[in-house]
């Protein structure tokens, strides 16, 4: 080979070195320029979650929104935006009040031992029955289930005074109520399987759409409230009112948890 040859050869080697070290080189920067962007896209997004985190942890939750929400009110009530629930014969002259919350355990002790008792003085037209919902418990972990229960209960309303005292009945029995630390009430399906037990919701899509749809989840803060701005005194549940006074079984604070204490202190509001 000729030094003239050989010489080319060496300048052409050189020419390919130089030309694959540039190429290696914009390889190289584009490289870098990827991670940087994607480092900003990364510290921009983290950015962004953060932000939206702050903003959903200071935007009020579902039912908090729901307070200031347009009542849709079941039928058979009455009052400001539906919230005075009073059930019975016209010529009952007095009105037994109720407050109850539907997670509250004692409430369900009341309704499995005093329930039956209750539901016949109150066809007889002994009294009427004012129900007030209350859904504090769900205050105590974060929980959805006292109001969700209070939205069905006012869907069972809506179908009738019957169906509404059937499935409360049904949410407090031993079967159906939950032990108060599980949630069970904010799931529609736990709500509407309860319901399958009651005569007139059995099937009943009119009732099954409004616990879906939430129809009276608006109604459920608004009788909430009552319980929370009640003028009675009461503050715990349940609690029992006739003539605007508490009746405890022991006068002081112990709720009516037997049929005995029941018929006692009930029966001497109603000649007092």
């Amino acid at each position: 080979m000729s030094k003239r040859n050989s010489q080319a050869s060496k300048t052409a080697a050189r020419e390919r070195l130089r030309q694959e070290r540039e190429r290696q080189a914009k390889r190289a920067k584009a490289k870098r320029q990827a991670i940087v962007a994607g480092s900003v896209v990364a510290v921009l997004a983290a950015a962004g979650g953060i932000g939206y985190a702050v903003v959903q942890a200071n935007k009020p939750s579902y039912w908090e929104g729901l307070k200031d929400a347009k009542v849709t009110a079941p039928a058979n009530t009455t009052g400001t935006k539906g919230t005075t629930v009073v059930i019975g014969k016209a010529t009952a002259k007095k009105t037994l009040k109720i407050y109850e919350d539907p997670r509250c355990p004692v409430c369900a002790q009341f309704e499995q031992t005093v329930g039956s008792t209750f539901k016949k003085d109150l066809d007889s037209g002994k009294y009427k029955f004012q129900y007030v919902g209350a859904t504090f418990i769900d205050n105590k972990d974060n929980g959805q289930g006292s109001k969700n229960a209070l939205s069905a209960l006012g869907a069972a309303l809506n179908v009738s005074d019957e169906a509404f005292l059937d499935y409360k009945a049904a949410l407090y029995s031993a079967k159906w109520h939950p032990d108060e630390t599980t949630d069970k009430f904010k799931d529609d399906s736990y709500l509407i399987k309860v319901a399958q037990t009651v005569p007139a919701l059995k099937d009943n899509t009119q009732f099954q759409n409004a616990v879906k749809k939430g129809t009276y989840d608006a109604w459920a803060m608004a009788m909430s409230k009552t319980f929370d701005d009640n003028k009675d005194g009461v503050t715990g549940t349940p609690g029992f009112v006739m003539d605007g006074k508490q009746l405890f079984a022991d006068g002081k604070s112990t709720p009516l948890l037997t049929v005995a204490d029941f018929n006692r202190v009930v029966g001497a509001a109603l000649k007092g």
